[in-house]
């Protein structure tokens, strides 16, 4: 492959900087006024993305004089700390190799890339590559780099071949039995040639094992190397070589940008201030500086490249970086703060925009520079690229006139599988809605739709290749049920080739909104649709030929064209292979022109999917279009129910917007910046959009009746090309959530935001178990087999126990109890391992992750206890609540099984194996790796996994104090993404986890983000508050360029954790009606509650820098817990922080400790079985089984008082005990009766059902005698040991 070198081609596309400020006041949001200044004379504007065209660099590789006549650097070189010294690598200009695999853009173009974080890779055991300079060289060193992860693929024996006309070869050097010890390390060679050579080869004849080489980089070193500056390099170049989450080789914008690179000379103090642009800018009130940054991660996990910004020299002598002046994130625009702040993420484009005119208003600027500057550098150094610097006192038009307009779709679009800034699509959607419709960037993908930068084409500009209705609950799950369109300018007939009919635009020329979706693409053709509930309005405007094309990812279709009634009709079988249970979907679209021509299509999606409506020059066509999962004839009914033929684009528009202003108007605040109210209301839109319903009125509009073809139950019959063989069942599903995902945050938000809601959602979900028997874990729609934990059942106890009813709250308990004590029948359902684990207390590492599934059903079985005993309280009739009441006390003793997952000698907890064996010994265990028994985490960030029980664990660890200083160590010991455990090479969780840059804290995945309110477990809540506002101030930037989001978004809980922060509390133990207290983001925040009450906010004092409670006062009067109840905060109450910038007493006291099980300072005993495992009725194993009318037992611990009993049914229907009697000795002679029932049932196969002694005492013996015959697969005998 031929290296590009040179100016290339322009780009037009441009970011524009936002300028401008707001306030909420109510639903009304107004810009707050400017000061009316006299403009100056002279030029205002700068701009240059340093393409051909653009402003070109004035200097190259040239330090700043300062004032006293010296140069402004100091401790740094123009060296590139990833390349050998006397690097000639950038001579070469052509890379060939035996193979590569093109397919994930491992080529052998990046052995010479300059960056460690890209590598060549070919399937085969032994591999070449070879390097052609662009003259002859002599070299005396080279070296090879190891890449990111399988050390098994590195080389281990080699040659080295140089040649003058790549025909003849000979042999330079040669090694065998080498090895990299650390991923990413470069080892160098010397050799002496005595010859120039202008082809060079490295023949690899072994690896380490397996059927891949791979290799990061090759360098080589010559005589003749240009000998570094005394300062920092800048230069334009081709862009990054390795970006995870945009486009590689290129600019943000255009396909160059500035490089600045540099090597630390010493220890202390790093600095260079290079000069780039000589300039005459005059500087009014409303100047702006802005300019898009990529800081390379090179290994030093101090982050240096990020040690960097753009300064301005003013023709006073003076610069930005001294007078104050702060971006729009708070932070200084001065190289070394913005290092500090660690608000640049590394290896990803960052938007900085700064009001310079607040600071510098008068001056001119004459110089433009880029500074690095680090107050303790290291080893190694830094490098990245600068882009679309910008200067001007224009400010764009930008008008809020409802709190909808703040909503950012686009917002985690700049992502991909490598790294996570949100990996969402713009969903342009009603809340909750049964349809998402979206821009597609990648027609063929049922993963990531729609790419804010990496899919970008040749000339670095975004294109579109099909708008689409979708159902994506996430990439991870992928995308069903889909249909497409595109517009066309073809003058005859169209092409469907996605890449030949892609469609250029700028992000500058797209509104992406909750309601309301527009783009205008550089051909001048524009795409705008809104949405209702099943169905979407579309308007393309043409300045030609008017084309339509309708078309799907693949060919699992059919598509049925109607030009003289202007109809499409059609149905779709798309769909990943975890959405589970998805049928077909049926889709009925009309048009308002006239077809011209029309015609089936090759080159799309496939032969039955593909085709074209021509409209002559028609200048507008709109498109009204519905879905159905019943049939056609449903689909044109929806569209009829939902979209009036007097309808416009403008009118669905308006009531989309209305409905969503009903959602995000919930919470209204003040002293929020602009970002802060993108973010805000942002995120309320990602909270509102999942879950979603899965039903439709099969009835009338005045006479509604909901029904939805099923996908919980095998068919009832086959699909046809207009109705489905899905079984119809009648009532309101709703679909599209992974409650281990989002248990943690987005159902306490809605259970506090939406509780009507709540509860119809809730019920939308126990219909699952209605139908099908079970409530999914991932519904995808159906029942997918991934994740962790019946997470459902503590978020539908959560609400119970917040005061919501208005759910079938008996169907909601016993699909809870269904998950916590029967075998499932298979993996899709249920609780994995449950067969042995709930028997044993803990869930063996012969379950995969069987240790997460423990602890994630420790704090599902919390939540179902409070559920239970709520039940019992309100129950009436007697044996109900006496079942509910015992059931409660043993979920609350299964809730304490977490203490078994504690190796006491590691101080982590760890899987155990069926034996009871820890899985590794201290001197293996690391908490550092990832995987194994740890969900997406690893033992850190699983150490602290007691949310519901904080005194239990601190008791664990020795006390507060030392739960305390474990969670100070947690956030001291920094993540590397080098431990990657059972995953075998780097996954995306790992990289976020490790540039959040916060020790071990994780904020990118779920099981970190109740941590830092552990704190308040410990006493020591200042810690909370400190870490909460750095979270919520720092990890959420970049919602103007996609980012957003610090990694997955997940159905809303990333977001709903930003809400509850950013309002000042956070459901720390779920499945309890209460709060922790953090600390609250702004000045004033109103939640308006559903009953008409509101919730009112305020924090005295609050700023970037009073992040400390000192003081709180509820309704009023003096508050001193750390914790707040929903009774509290549902009813409507004004809490009155007073903030400082140092940390207080408050809430340190031990009556201000969140409520736990636990009390006082022993370590928890649950109740454990004293029976031996001496027969099928014991073995711990519901498999297993016996007959039975009479069994003896003999108590392994006699003595120990026995609280409960527990009996499982067997496999078989029928054979189940009603009937029996617990009878107790000490000789086995003299019995004694325990507890007698009678008329009892079991509702499941292999349930086990708790019952509690009625009169419990301390004997050797037990017996179980049953009236009649009867199979149960297991007995249990529980007691407290020691007790």
């Amino acid at each position: 492959m031929v290296r590009p070198r040179g100016w290339f081609r322009s780009s037009s596309a441009r970011l524009t900087a936002v300028a401008t400020g707001v306030v909420v006041a109510g639903a009304l949001i107004v810009p707050l006024a400017s000061t009316a200044t006299a403009e100056p004379a002279g030029n205002t504007e700068f701009f240059s993305s340093f393409e051909p065209g653009d402003p070109r660099p004035t200097w190259t590789d040239t330090v700043e004089t300062g004032p006293s006549g010296k140069p402004k650097t100091g401790g740094v070189t123009s060296a590139d700390p990833t390349r050998i010294a006397g690097d000639i690598s950038d001579q070469i200009v052509e890379v060939t190799a035996n193979g590569e695999n093109t397919g994930a853009g491992e080529v052998a173009e990046n052995l010479v890339d300059f960056d460690p974080g890209s590598k060549w890779l070919v399937f085969e055991p032994t591999g070449w590559a070879q390097f052609r300079f662009d003259q002859p060289v002599t070299i005396t060193r080279y070296a090879l780099t190891s890449a990111n992860d399988h050390p098994e693929r590195d080389p281990r024996d080699w040659t080295l071949l140089g040649s003058v006309d790549g025909e003849d070869w000979a042999e330079i050097d040669s090694r065998q039995g080498e090895s990299f010890s650390d991923r990413f390390q470069t080892k160098e060679y010397a050799v002496d040639t005595g010859t120039a050579y202008r082809y060079y080869r490295l023949d690899i004849t072994r690896n380490g094992s397996g059927d891949i080489v791979q290799l990061a980089e090759v360098q080589f070193a010559g005589k003749d190397a240009k000998p570094s500056k005394p300062h920092m390099g800048t230069a334009v170049g081709n862009g990054p070589t390795s970006a995870p989450a945009a486009k590689t080789k290129v600019g943000f914008t255009g396909t160059h940008a500035l490089r600045f690179v540099g090597s630390h000379s010493g220890k202390g103090r790093a600095y260079s201030y290079n000069k780039v642009f000589d300039v005459d800018v005059k500087v009014t009130p409303k100047t702006t500086l802005s300019y898009v940054i990529f800081p390379e991660l090179l290994g030093d996990l101090t982050y240096p490249s990020t040690y960097v910004a753009v300064d301005l020299a003013f023709t006073d002598g003076t610069y930005l970086s001294d007078l104050s002046a702060k971006d729009r994130r708070g932070v200084p625009v001065h190289p070394r703060r913005q290092g500090e702040a660690k608000t640049l993420y590394a290896d990803q484009w960052n938007n900085i925009v700064a009001d310079i005119g607040k600071v510098a208003a008068g001056k001119t600027v004459d110089r433009i520079l880029v500074g690095y500057d680090n107050p303790a550098a290291g080893d190694g150094g830094f490098r990245g690229w600068i882009d679309d610097i910008r200067l001007t006192a224009k400010q764009p038009e930008k008008r809020y006139d409802s709190v909808a307009d703040y909503v950012i779709t686009t917002r985690g679009t700049h992502s991909s599988g490598a790294f996570s800034r949100g990996n969402n699509f713009p969903a342009t959607a009603v809340p909750h809605g049964f349809n998402f419709w979206s821009p597609m960037t990648d027609a063929g993908s049922i993963s990531w739709l729609y790419s804010y930068h990496a899919h970008n084409n040749a000339e670095n500009k975004p294109d579109i290749e099909a708008f689409t209705v979708s159902h994506e609950p996430s990439p991870w799950m992928g995308d069903r049920q889909t249909f497409q369109v595109m517009p066309s300018p073809a003058e005859g007939t169209p092409d469907a080739d996605r890449k030949k009919r892609a469609l250029a635009f700028s992000h500058d020329d797209e509104v992406a909104k909750a309601h309301y979706y527009r783009v205008k693409f550089d051909n001048g053709i524009v795409t705008e649709f809104a949405p209702t509930d099943h169905a979407a309005i579309f308007r393309f405007r043409f300045p030609g030929a008017a084309n339509l094309i309708f078309d799907n990812v693949n060919n699992d279709g059919g598509l049925t064209l109607d030009p003289e009634n202007r109809t499409v009709t059609g149905y779709s079988d798309v769909k990943s292979g975890l959405s589970e249970g998805a049928g077909r979907m049926f889709v009925y679209a009309t048009f308002d022109k006239p077809v011209t021509d029309s015609g089936m299509l090759p080159g799309g999606g496939g032969k039955d999917v593909t085709g074209f409506f021509k409209f002559g020059d028609a200048d507008t066509v709109t498109m009204r279009i519905a879905t159905s999962l019943i049939s056609v004839e449903q689909a044109r009914k929806n569209l009829e129910l939902e979209i009036a033929p007097s309808d416009t684009l403008e009118t669905v528009r308006d009531r989309a917007k209305r409905a969503w202003e009903e959602k995000l108007k919930v919470v209204e605040v003040e002293g929020a910046t602009e970002d802060q109210l993108i973010t805000l209301y942002s995120n309320l839109y990602r909270l509102f959009l999942y879950p979603n319903s899965g039903f439709e009125n099969v009835g009338t509009k005045d006479k509604p009746k909901y029904a939805y073809a099923s996908p919980f139950v095998p068919k009832e019959g086959n699909d046809t090309p207009t109705h489905t063989g899905s079984k119809i069942v009648d009532g309101k599903v709703y679909v599209n959530n992974g409650f281990w995902d989002t248990y943690r945050t987005t159902w306490p938000a809605y259970a506090l935001l939406t509780p009507k809601q709540a509860g119809e959602m809730i019920d939308g979900f126990v219909q699952q178990y209605r139908d099908g028997g079970w409530i999914a874990r991932w519904s995808s729609p159906g029942y997918a087999n991934l994740m962790t934990g019946t997470s459902s059942d503590v978020a539908f106890a959560d609400a119970y126990t917040k005061g919501i009813e208005n759910f079938d709250v008996k169907g909601a308990y016993e699909a809870g109890m269904r998950n916590a004590t029967v075998t499932p029948p298979n993996d899709n359902v249920g609780r994995k391992g449950l067969r042995k684990s709930i028997f044993r207390g803990y869930t063996p590492t012969s379950t995969h992750e069987g240790m997460s599934w423990a602890l994630e059903g420790y704090l599902n079985d919390f939540g179902l206890a409070n559920m239970a005993q709520l039940l019992a309280d309100r129950a009436k009739d007697p044996a109900e609540k006496k079942r509910y009441a015992e059931e409660a006390e043993y979920l609350r003793n299964r809730a304490l099984n977490y203490v078994h997952m504690f190796d006491e000698r590691v101080g982590f907890f760890q899987g155990r194996d069926d034996d009871g064996n820890w899985r590794l010994s201290p001197d293996e265990y690391d908490p550092r790796v990832w995987g194994y028994d740890y969900t997406e985490t690893n033992g850190w960030n699983m150490a602290f996994t007691v949310p519901h029980d904080g005194q239990g664990l601190a008791n664990l660890y020795g006390g507060r104090d030392k739960l305390a200083k474990k969670l100070d160590e947690f956030f001291a010991t920094p993540e590397t993404a080098k431990f990657t455990g059972s995953y075998g090479g780097v996954i995306h969780e790992m990289v976020e986890a490790r540039d959040v840059r916060m020790g071990q804290y994780g904020h990118s995945n779920q099981p970190s983000h109740h941590i830092p309110y552990m704190y308040n477990y410990a006493g020591e809540p200042a810690k909370t508050q400190k870490l909460v506002r750095e979270i919520t101030s720092r990890l959420y930037l970049g919602s103007e360029i996609g980012q957003g989001y610090p990694g997955d978004e997940d159905n809303g809980e990333h977001s709903a954790w930003w809400v509850f922060s950013a309002l000042g509390f956070y459901p720390l133990q779920m499945g309890s009606p209460n709060y922790a207290i953090g600390s609250p983001l702004f000045t004033k925040a109103t939640v308006h509650l559903e009953n008409g009450k509101k919730l009112v906010i305020k924090a005295r004092n609050n700023s970037p820098q009073n992040v400390y409670v000192q003081d709180l006062k509820v309704d009023g009067k003096p508050y001193h817990k750390t914790y707040l109840p929903h009774s509290l905060l549902a009813d409507g109450a004004v809490l009155e922080f007073t903030m400082g910038p140092k940390p207080s007493k408050w809430g340190t006291g031990a009556a201000a400790l969140p409520p736990s099980l636990t009390k006082g300072s022993k370590v928890p005993q649950p109740l454990a079985d004293v029976l031996p495992n001496s027969s099928a009725a014991t073995d711990d194993d519901s498999n297993t089984e016996a007959a039975v009318t009479e069994v003896t037992f003999e108590a392994k611990r006699p003595g120990e008082l026995v609280e409960f009993y527990t009996i499982t049914s067997g496999k078989s229907a029928g054979s189940d005990p009603g009937r029996w009697v617990l009878r107790g000795s000490r000789d086995g002679k003299k019995w004694t009766v325990l507890d007698q029932r009678s008329d009892e049932t079991f509702t499941w196969r292999q349930q086990t059902r708790p019952f509690k002694v009625a009169k419990p005492g301390k004997y050797t013996y037990y017996r179980l005698e049953f009236v009649g015959d009867a199979r149960v697969a297991e007995v249990e005998l529980l007691a407290k040991p020691g007790r």
